[in-house]
């Protein structure tokens, strides 16, 4: 087994539990849109945006 897939199985189980740790539903309100969501989901997608952004930043430096 090479360290990738180790490292890939060990992500997706720490995600797997935070998943199932995570699963009560959370009121969102931005601006004028109010709307329910799993915290697991809410943190998912801010941490996905701020991947992004890091991302975006970097190839705009080189």
């Amino acid at each position: 087994m090479t360290w990738k897939w180790i490292v890939i199985v060990t992500v997706l189980t720490i995600l797997i539990v935070f998943t199932a740790q995570n699963y009560e539903s959370v009121q969102i309100k931005f601006l004028a849109w109010s709307f329910k969501s799993s915290s697991a989901v809410m943190i998912f997608i801010s941490l996905t945006i701020g991947f992004l952004v890091g991302l975006l930043m970097c190839i705009r430096k080189n």
